[in-house]
């Protein structure tokens, strides 16, 4: 069954997949850009937003990481982190980490299969020593140059308008089905100049024989007699479906229409594919988000239906999309609840009664599992217990700021336009108080969020469960709702819910927005 994995790639990678399982692999892993990448809500009352992740690399457990490479097996990779541990101190954490993911990476891929790689100028010259030694500096097959937009300004240097992908394969024998990419002007202009009286651009090939190895047919044709390609009753055949012209002197030469044409052979230069603008429909708001017309170009390309696509940095989940729609089997894996939220919502919304079955693994799944994961990391505990309702898992102010709300929620009421919002508040300690409760609503009222969630492990107080109670209900048409509701974490895996509108509409209704910050990088790709 395709399955999407919430946790660290690694891990995933050695306890779930087994060796040589895969047939085809695409990462868009970090770039070492030393940023945070942030999503952004925008409904014009209300601007908030949450990192989607992090792309900052330190010294921090490299040591036992490195030490897990100092084996007979992987010498000459460790011999080459060391080295970068000395000439090129700021890859060097990176590298380390990513060469780690690699050798997994190479372990579960198929011997017919291919690796694919999407990185920046900034680490594509480190990143490529490293997988020449993973997969062999034989199975490299190219460096492919993307050109993700149209120009770019920066003031003290050429334009930065590319991304590099790095593709290998496992062996000698690997899956390759020959794509092409649309002539470019100039070819065109000096390959099929003619057009004919319906507007359809063409260029002739020669029918005779002259010089062909293996021979031709001797007659005459249109007066003249040469040795041609075809047998008379094939060209008559031509002739008469319209796809032989003359020259002046009568020889006959083929018709060949530009528009059935299947384009030039896949290049290595990529210039022919649009990345995701502010205007375009797919787009998500997650950052760095990839185009699907590029991931659907590698599958297409190195796997065949049925077989079993990977992305371990999934992040939004195109790699994904684009598999499942050309009908390839799928594992996704990203460290990011948000993430995973968004992958789910976007498949489904995608693909609605067509979807393939699959599996979400990673996320909490009874209470024990959901405390785990609170001791390990408040802050994915929360991403999961909010984007679990579709809302959008918020910071206000500072990472880890406390402003009585971490999540946003956007609800349609009524055909005329009429919206609710909503707060959510989620405590996952062992008691929570009646202050809480009131923060909530205090920054309810601050936000202009008519409706309050509060998500908590622990068991409310009384005054907690009054002061709810005293709260009273918000009037809709037809509906009317808790104005402020407590779900406890026993509670929601019972399968209780609050009573909130029918009709979601964060993700449409408010999309993400980018904004440069100081130090970090919108949604923008620039």
């Amino acid at each position: 069954m395709n399955t999407l994995y919430l946790g660290d790639c690694l891990y995933v990678l050695r306890e779930n997949i087994p060796d040589e399982s895969v047939d085809l692999i695409y990462i868009d892993p970090p770039f070492n850009s030393k940023r945070d990448y942030n999503m952004f809500f925008d409904d014009k009352k209300i601007q908030t937003q949450r990192i989607a992740f992090e792309d900052t690399w330190t010294l921090k457990n490299v040591a036992d990481s490195l030490q897990e490479l100092h084996t007979l097996e992987h010498e000459n990779l460790w011999a080459l982190l060391i080295v970068y541990q000395k000439v090129a101190p700021h890859a060097f954490p990176y590298l380390v980490m990513m060469a780690l993911r690699l050798v997994e990476l190479h372990r579960i891929l198929k011997p017919t299969g291919s690796f694919y790689v999407h990185c920046d100028p900034t680490m594509s010259h480190y990143l490529k020593t490293v997988c020449d030694l993973v997969f062999g500096v034989e199975h490299f097959q190219n460096e492919i140059i993307w050109k993700r937009t149209s120009a770019h300004s920066d003031s003290n240097t050429c334009g930065n308008a590319h991304d590099i992908i790095l593709s290998y394969s496992k062996t000698s024998e690997f899956t390759w089905n020959q794509q092409h990419q649309p002539y470019d002007e100039n070819y065109i202009e000096s390959h099929y100049r003619l057009v004919d009286e319906k507007g359809r651009r063409y260029r002739t090939d020669n029918l005779t024989a002259m010089g062909l190895s293996g021979g031709g047919y001797t007659y005459e044709w249109n007066g003249v007699t040469k040795l041609w390609r075809l047998p008379k009753d094939r060209m008559q055949e031509f002739h008469d479906a319209g796809r032989v012209r003359y020259t002046k002197t009568g020889t006959a030469e083929y018709i060949r229409y530009l528009d059935e044409m299947p384009g030039m052979p896949l290049q290595d230069i990529w210039t022919d594919l649009s990345p995701i603008n502010s205007q375009s429909k797919e787009r998500l708001g997650y950052p760095t988000q990839k185009p699907k017309t590029l991931l659907e170009r590698i599958i297409k390309a190195s796997s065949n239906e049925g077989d079993v696509v990977l992305d371990a940095f999934c992040g939004c989940g195109t790699t994904i999309d684009a598999a499942e729609g050309l009908h390839r089997r799928w594992i996704s894996i990203d460290i990011s609840p948000i993430a995973v939220s968004l992958i789910k919502r976007r498949l489904e919304h995608t693909y609605k009664k067509g979807l393939s079955k699959f599996e979400v693994r990673g996320i909490p799944a009874d209470e024990a599992s959901a405390l785990k994961l609170w001791k390990e990391n408040p802050f994915a505990f929360q991403d999961w217990w909010i984007t679990e309702f579709d809302a959008f898992s918020s910071t206000f102010g500072t990472k880890g700021a406390d402003k009585g709300v971490d999540g946003i929620a956007l609800y349609s009421v009524d055909t005329k336009g009429t919206t609710l919002r909503a707060a959510f508040q989620v405590k996952g300690g062992e008691t929570v108080q009646s202050k809480d409760i009131d923060a909530l609503m205090g920054a309810m009222q601050k936000h202009e969020c008519a409706l309050g969630v509060f998500l908590t492990a622990a068991e409310p107080t009384k005054p907690m469960l009054q002061t709810v109670a005293a709260s009273g209900y918000v009037k809709v048409p037809g509906f009317e709702f808790p104005k402020v509701q407590i779900l406890t974490l026993e509670e929601y895996f019972k399968g209780k819910r609050p009573k909130l509108p029918q009709t979601n509409i964060t993700f449409k209704a408010a999309q993400h927005s980018g904004k440069k910050v100081k130090g970090q990088m919108g949604l923008e790709m620039e």
